[in-house]
């Protein structure tokens, strides 16, 4: 089967390399860019960040499936892909130890803008000790928007840090506070409390429809002077320019950033010049989750080869 990798050879952690080898009897093929010119030819698309529209699956003779190599689906339109006759797959974050993985690069940033890592670092170089005084994570308020697979992981490492946890569930939010053992559980609409009463506040919910910019300026006004913000998320779910506004007036101290508003990001972009930490969308990408994801991609491909039925379809 012909197989196309959305996005450059060394993307992911070296994903392109691993799964051909894990399936060296296919033909891989990468694009190169973080775009799809044509699906011809192509039996199974493995998009990454690479939309998927209709007006490019219009250019597919033989698809049969789109799998991605994570659980983010909202640049494809499964809708199309049904009609199409196409199967749509993701590996959730929490079977593949994606989850843990991504929840670890948060506490990081949340350690790392408490710090304040930029200031240490120019304090060490003009060999200036003993400063800056640091905010410890006891003690402190942790708000999680989306309490999905990622932000359970967080959950269960913030505990050790003594933390007050509360968080934002689309549903279901009695339940989860007596499952999570949690302060607080609120519905989105609730999510002003949350911001009022959080001295770090963590994204990892899916961007819809419904999440896009749901962090905009009305909802920093409610948030605490000094306090930190962290997208382990995608993009779309902050407003820049009310991030930018936030970090210029210094509503908020800091922001750790793992997925932006266009990726790649512009580096020279003057929302860096403020307290934040970014990573390129690493999140995921570790020793074990790249295990986990690879065994899902490779064990898909193939149940297609057999006609069987693939696992965590749309």
């Amino acid at each position: 089967m012909n197989i196309l990798f959305a996005a450059y050879e060394n993307s992911w952690g070296g994903f392109f390399d691993i799964i051909r080898s894990e399936l060296p009897h296919h033909c891989f093929e990468a694009t190169g860019k973080f775009q799809i010119d044509s699906l011809k030819g192509i039996d199974v698309l493995i998009p990454t960040m690479s939309p998927v529209t209709e007006k490019i699956l219009d250019s597919a003779d033989r698809l049969k499936l789109i799998q991605q190599c994570g659980s983010g689906l909202e640049a494809v339109d499964i809708e199309a892909a049904g009609k199409r006759n196409i199967r749509v797959c993701n590996v959730p974050t929490e079977i593949s130890g994606n989850a843990d993985s991504v929840a670890e690069l948060g506490i990081y940033m949340m350690i790392g803008l408490s710090r304040n890592v930029p200031v240490m670092a120019n304090n060490m170089a003009s060999r200036k000790m003993g400063e800056p005084q640091g905010i410890s994570l006891q003690g402190k308020t942790a708000g999680i928007i989306g309490l999905g697979g990622i932000g359970k992981a967080l959950i269960r490492r913030l505990k050790t840090f003594d933390m007050r946890i509360i968080g934002i569930k689309r549903n279901n939010t009695e339940r989860a506070k007596k499952e999570l053992d949690l302060e607080w559980v609120g519905a989105p609409e609730e999510i002003g409390r949350l911001l009022k009463e959080s001295d770090y506040v963590i994204l990892t919910l899916p961007l819809t429809g419904e999440s896009r910019n749901i962090i905009d300026s009305d909802a920093i006004s409610y948030m605490k002077e000094g306090a930190f913000i962290i997208n382990l998320s995608r993009g779309g779910v902050i407003n820049k320019e009310a991030l930018e506004n936030s970090l210029a007036t210094g509503k908020i101290a800091g922001a750790g950033l793992d997925v932006f508003w266009e990726e790649p990001p512009d580096p020279n972009d003057g929302i860096f010049k403020y307290n934040v930490m970014s990573t390129p969308h690493i999140g995921g990408s570790t020793d074990v989750s790249m295990n986990g994801i690879v065994k899902v991609v490779s064990e898909n491909i193939r149940r297609l080869e057999k006609n069987q039925m693939p696992l965590y379809s749309k």
